[in-house]
């Protein structure tokens, strides 16, 4: 029996299919779970407000389909950010923080990915870096309320585009709810641009990463590279993360209109298994 799970980033498949629909794909995929989408689109965003019969269908379909939603993206803070120095705009930030912990627990999601953004369509500076952890300390009492686990995603910008600027933010706040979930494509062009090596970087995470997105890049370029096209070194990554005790990854991708995206899937589970399963069969603690 294999030590680790594999999930699918849900932006991997059509928007259009129903949630039925995304399991059983992810299911034929061979993926053991799917991480939902909260973005900053009006869509996703209203899907913090589901109703509690809404709520308990989509926890029965899990159950019906044997693919449960396990992690959620929540990168809807792209739009209304903790630490925008305009009230509206931060005070709506927590709001969806609350809500997307409320909806974690009513649907089983034991990880939120949080955007690691103090501000992204504003300038940012060193009252949104206050604000930003003034916070994030809010947040993390929110998921130790329903013990939820919180975990940077390592992001394109600046700010935090590696695990040691996002440890920098776990430490400050020093929550057993705040973690990093680092993405391995982002970590890879950050290191590339500053001429550092990437398994260095996710040391410096050591004890405090829960899960890991595999992604691939190419350098100045975040999005939509098919696996095994870009520089990412997925064997070199995993292995690292693997030492540190991670067992939880998502593959993340996106459907961009190819009819054949279900190859997609195939090959995303076929590559990253072959790696996982390899660091599971040598039993690496």
């Amino acid at each position: 029996m294999k030590s680790y799970e594999l999930g699918l980033y849900e932006k991997a498949m059509p928007g259009t299919l129903s949630w039925p629909e995304k399991m059983q794909a992810a299911k034929r995929a061979g993926y053991d779970f799917i991480e939902i989408s909260i973005d900053e689109t009006d869509a996703k965003l209203e899907r913090l407000e589901m109703s509690r019969e809404e709520r308990q269908r989509l926890a029965d379909q899990m159950w019906e389909q044997e693919m449960p939603i396990r992690s959620m993206c929540l990168s809807g803070h792209r739009k209304y950010p903790i630490g925008s120095e305009k009230d509206a705009v931060r005070q709506r930030g927590m709001e969806i923080m609350g809500k997307a912990v409320e909806l974690a627990d009513d649907l089983g999601i034991r990880i939120i990915q949080l955007a690691g953004y103090d501000v992204y369509y504003e300038e940012g500076n060193e009252r949104t870096r206050e604000l930003f952890l003034e916070n994030l300390r809010r947040a993390a009492l929110m998921a130790a309320d329903r013990g939820i686990l919180l975990g940077f995603e390592t992001m394109e910008t600046e700010f935090m585009n590696t695990v040691e600027k996002a440890m920098k933010y776990v430490k400050l706040v020093d929550s057993p709810y705040l973690h990093v979930y680092p993405d391995l494509g982002n970590i890879t062009n950050a290191a590339v641009s500053c001429g550092k090596n990437v398994l260095d970087d996710l040391d410096t995470g050591r004890g405090r990463i829960i899960a890991m997105h595999l992604k691939e890049t190419v350098p100045g370029k975040f999005r939509e590279i098919p696996f095994c096209t870009g520089h990412v070194d997925f064997e070199g990554g995993i292995r690292r993360a693997w030492e540190l005790g991670v067992r939880r990854y998502v593959t993340e991708m996106w459907y961009t209109g190819n009819p054949d995206w279900e190859k997609d899937l195939d090959f995303a589970v076929h590559t990253m298994r072959a790696i996982l399963d390899k660091q599971d069969e040598e039993g690496t603690c």
